[in-house]
């Protein structure tokens, strides 16, 4: 399950609408025959891949998937078709379909003679590829991560503004490799005039990576002539006239938009917040000092300790010299 886990990790944020998921095809001897991941819409889903990979070898072998096999035609034929033609004898599968439309997989191919188990590392999937899907399919929005990078005594940028780098360059590839798993960056206006970025999703040399999000300017002001976001020309941009987040994910969820990262300043981050928009933190922390400097959020409408915002956290690790957290906001009302 961990190397299907693995293939759909390769994947994410080339799928959306559709989940990035994963499949590993074992042989009659338990050996592995094909792996393979969800194509971009249209092309072969992740089962479909693996299949093709394993080729005769799947006969009588085991598939293991991250996600139930679809059980409805789209763009293409049912993954449960695909294996049962195939004549596997076993599937495990770590999640069950949440979408009523494609659901029902595992009961077609129990109804077949197919042994059927559901649940294999369920809790460490749902955290990977497939988290800002499944948030999709129960909330209907877009699931959203908010990055910031932000020194100990929570500092985004100096009192003079400059904030080029507070983290080191481990911390600034694993931005990278989070951007290129996104379907959008969404930053606010006063950002792009302060910092004018780019928003591209690189490798740790400068070059381009191969998928490139969504870059979504939220705002009134204009973004200038000669921004990089207007030169650069890698990837679409969306300029929003709005700071509503309400408004912001329902344009997205019309473009069938995914996971968005969100890196906006402090006001934008603050709103985001304050709307319980935010269902990702992510912060990495520099071991450094300012003193003074815009704080890393803005009004999240917290009048009063009692509507703290607490976080559950995730993981923590180092990305050399800097801490990265990673968190998620506590449902509902606390203590």
């Amino acid at each position: 399950m961990r190397r299907a886990l693995a293939a759909s990790e390769r994947v994410h944020g080339t799928t959306s609408p559709n989940p990035a998921v994963g499949c590993v095809i074992l042989d009659r001897d338990g050996a592995v025959a094909g792996v393979g991941a969800t194509a971009p819409p249209g092309g072969p889903h992740a089962e479909r891949a693996a299949l093709a990979a394993a080729g005769a070898r799947a006969a009588g072998g085991t598939a293991v998937v991250t996600l139930e096999p679809c059980n409805h035609t789209g763009r293409t034929a049912p993954c449960v078709d695909g294996l049962l033609e195939a004549g596997i004898a076993r599937v495990h599968t770590a999640l069950a379909d949440p979408n009523p439309v494609a659901a029902g997989g595992l009961d077609r191919l129990r109804a077949a003679g197919v042994e059927v188990t559901l649940g294999t590392l369920a809790a460490e999937v749902a955290r990977g590829p497939l988290r800002g899907w499944l948030h999709r399919q129960r909330t209907g929005r877009p699931h959203v991560t908010w990055k910031v990078a932000t020194t100990l005594d929570g500092r985004v940028a100096a009192a003079d503004g400059t904030s080029r780098w507070i983290t080191g360059p481990a911390a600034r590839a694993e931005v990278h490799e989070l951007r290129r798993r996104m379907d959008a960056i969404v930053a606010g206006t006063g950002t792009v005039l302060a910092d004018d970025p780019a928003l591209t999703a690189r490798h740790p040399d400068g070059t381009l990576r191969d998928h490139q999000p969504l870059r979504v300017v939220v705002g009134h002001r204009d973004v200038p002539a000669g921004a990089r976001l207007r030169t650069e020309g890698v990837a679409p941009v969306v300029h929003l006239t709005t700071r509503d987040p309400a408004e912001v994910l329902t344009d997205l969820t019309h473009r069938d938009v995914v996971d968005v990262l969100l890196e906006g300043g402090p006001t934008l981050a603050g709103a985001f917040v304050a709307a319980g928009a935010v269902d990702r933190v992510l912060v990495h922390l520099a071991p450094a000092l300012l003193g003074a400097g815009p704080h890393a959020l803005g009004d999240a409408g917290v009048g009063t300790i009692a509507d703290i915002v607490r976080l559950d956290v995730d993981e923590v690790h180092r990305a050399g010299a800097d801490v990265v957290i990673d968190a998620r906001p506590v449902p509902g009302p606390v203590g």
